[in-house]
């Protein structure tokens, strides 16, 4: 079981980060992971993320805070 992110522009498209996407062992290492990288992610760009578990999209949140 991989899980990873998808990383998105704020109209949904995907967009392909600097760095290749990391693969995680749990949902918990990648949500720990995007929770130290969320501010460069955005200055990439990147808008929103959704999380995978083997290509499953689990859910899709903002990067920007409400």
């Amino acid at each position: 079981m991989a899980w990873t992110w998808r990383y998105e522009a704020a109209d949904g498209s995907v967009i392909t980060p600097a760095e290749e996407p990391e693969d995680f062992p749990g949902q918990g290492d990648a949500e720990s992971w995007i929770g130290e990288e969320w501010k460069q992610l955005l200055e990439q760009g990147i808008e929103k993320v959704a999380l995978l578990d083997d290509g499953r999209e689990i859910y899709t949140m903002s990067l920007r805070e409400s």
